[in-house]
């Protein structure tokens, strides 16, 4: 079985970065922002997100400890 022991702070950084995907993804797909706006935080946003998704996916596989039975 593996278990996933991640520290109060490393599970904040995996939250915030995929909370900034998504709402920069939101923002992308949103209407009530005019477009020019919008679209500069949607893609700050978001690529803000997809470059901290490495290092957040290494702190995970980092974390991962397997256990016996």
């Amino acid at each position: 079985m593996k278990n996933l022991a991640l520290s109060l702070p490393t599970f904040g950084f995996i939250v915030g970065t995929r909370a900034a995907l998504a709402f920069g993804v939101a923002l992308l797909v949103s209407d009530r922002i005019p477009a020019s706006r919008r679209r500069a935080l949607g893609y700050a946003l978001l690529a803000i997100g997809a470059a901290t998704t490495v290092p957040a996916a290494r702190s995970v596989i980092g974390s991962l400890t397997t256990s016996n039975p």
